[in-house]
């Protein structure tokens, strides 16, 4: 099984997007997150083939970054998870993907920072220090071979959106 971290693409500033009075969970993307993010999708098509699902944070901004996920891979399901949300419970991470784990299925998690680059230092290692930095529109690859459990998980890349969106 494979997993995919996703940090969702640019967002309007918190600051900016406070004065408004409405809720962060509501913050949207960016024009230039969506576009930046699209360019970066364009190359992961050219590394990974297929996605099987799409499992995304209810916050507007992961949730817009997972639809633009399934414009490149409309045969995935999608789905919202509360535990992709800042945070979140990183066991209950764990037990969807236990519950969608298939040797030959990638799934994709939308999420945000910190607690995304903690799941998968934890995922890797067995624990959550924050040591896997995902920039906004980052992404980062783990297999599993055996069991999908914590510290079971092996790197296969880490990429930043401007090495995404060079892949041709």
């Amino acid at each position: 099984m494979q997993v995919l971290l996703i940090r969702h693409a640019i967002a309007e500033d918190y600051n900016t997007f406070a004065l408004t009075g409405k809720v962060d969970d509501l913050r949207p993307l960016t024009e230039k997150g969506i576009n930046k993010m699209r360019k970066s999708l364009q190359g992961l098509t050219t590394i990974l083939s297929e996605i099987h699902y799409i499992v995304h944070s209810p916050l507007t901004r992961a949730m817009q970054t997972a639809d633009l996920v399934h414009q490149y891979y409309p045969d995935a399901h999608n789905i919202s998870l509360t535990a992709l949300a800042p945070r979140g419970s990183a066991s209950s991470v764990l037990t969807c993907l236990q519950e969608h784990a298939n040797t030959h299925h990638t799934v994709a998690l939308v999420g945000h920072k910190p607690g995304l680059g903690e799941l998968g230092s934890w995922l890797l290692s067995g624990h959550t220090d924050t040591w896997l930095p995902l920039k906004k529109g980052g992404m980062c690859l783990l297999s599993f071979t055996e069991v999908v459990e914590e510290g079971q998980g092996d790197l296969q890349w880490l990429l930043s959106p401007k090495l995404l969106c060079n892949l041709k």
